[in-house]
């Protein structure tokens, strides 16, 4: 096992600390650095591993920093915004409809219900029984034969 310089070593932490997995870390310094390790070599730097309990203190303080932050910087991606997820859905639903595309823009549906919270379920409320639960009940679809000119459900 080769010596790493220091900079190797904070981009190896660095990436570790985002979540990147030994084999995409050696990748990177690979084609970052040119210096090729071992993914043993990489495990050793992650203090959240056996491999790593012996890490330096200064190592193992910069990895939690840029774990925390990479954790509270997520909700700036635009991604992980729910509200970003559904407009590309939408975006993508009125494509597949435009493309006669019923299937797929089903599934889109059925996907942008599941990111808001399992909504394409129908909770039948029975009003003045306030104790019963809602019940839970699948919303039937009516799909249209887009080969059919004039067609009716």
């Amino acid at each position: 096992m080769a010596a790493l310089k220091n900079e190797v070593k904070s981009f190896i932490v660095q990436a570790l600390a985002c979540f990147d997995t030994p084999s995409q870390v050696v990748e990177a310094v690979k084609n970052e650095h040119g210096v090729v390790v071992s993914r043993q070599q990489v495990e050793t730097h992650d203090p959240t591993k056996s491999a790593g309990k012996g890490l330096a203190v200064k190592w193992v303080t910069l990895f939690h920093d840029t774990r925390k932050r990479f954790r509270e910087e997520t909700a700036e991606i635009p991604i992980a915004n729910r509200a970003f997820r559904l407009r590309a859905m939408n975006r993508f639903v009125e494509k597949a409809e435009s493309m006669k595309n019923i299937g797929l823009a089903m599934q889109i549906l059925e996907q942008a219900a599941k990111e808001t919270g399992d909504i394409y379920v129908n909770r039948a409320r029975k009003e003045e029984v306030g104790d019963e639960p809602a019940i839970p009940t699948r919303i039937q679809v009516d799909v249209v034969d887009a080969r059919k000119p004039n067609a009716e459900p």
